[in-house]
């Protein structure tokens, strides 16, 4: 993915469940840098423990400011963007913050990275953008929207988009609950028991 081992990479949410599992995956890579950014400082002080690497940099920013985006992205190569509202029920409950999150905040996001001249930016959406029936497929799906459209005149920043399904053990995930359902001899709380349901597993 990168073309030298001078790159410099930034991650989103970087403090999430997917976030952390790109850190683990590149801290001992090539890279000379990889940035942080999120809006929790709990877990990036747990992060800077954990790792104890000068090649870390911890930012605290909130892709809703694209003010307290630029700092961050000045001076990178690649992006991950996986900031992000995901659990389905809070969307439902509030879905003008989803779109704030995850549509706003994309923009704002791509906007930076292409005003910063980054390489690439990688988008992080979910499998429930295709035939969306919820806000936070909704809001994904406009989000992959505004990837494609303004991939059209990024210059020379590349956009590109991935989609994934529910991740194991993740914050949100189904797994913690049926773990605690089972241990209370209590019945798995199963919407439709007709549904099938993709996992897969993420690194802590």
């Amino acid at each position: 993915m990168f073309d030298n081992n001078e790159n410099k990479l930034l991650i989103t949410g970087g403090t999430g469940s997917f976030g952390r599992a790109v850190l683990e995956r590149f801290i001992t890579s090539s890279l000379t840098e990889i940035r942080i950014l999120s809006r929790d400082e709990e877990k990036q002080h747990h992060l800077r423990i954990k790792y104890n690497n000068p090649k870390l940099r911890f930012y605290i920013g909130d892709v809703r400011d694209p003010q307290s985006l630029v700092d961050a992205f000045t001076g990178v190569d690649y992006v991950f963007h996986a900031a992000a509202l995901k659990q389905v029920p809070s969307c439902e409950f509030f879905p003008i913050e989803a779109v704030k999150t995850n549509v706003l905040g994309t923009e704002n996001v791509l906007n930076v990275s292409i005003a910063q001249g980054v390489k690439k930016v990688v988008c992080l959406s979910t499998d429930k953008a295709v035939y969306p029936i919820n806000a936070m497929g909704m809001t994904k799906g406009i989000m992959e929207k505004i990837m494609v459209a303004k991939s059209r005149n990024s210059g020379k920043t590349v956009i590109v988009g991935t989609r994934y399904g529910n991740v194991m053990s993740s914050r949100g995930s189904v797994i913690p609950l049926f773990y605690d359902q089972i241990n209370h001899d209590k019945p798995l709380s199963v919407t439709d028991p007709t549904m099938t349901r993709f996992m897969m597993p993420v690194t802590p």
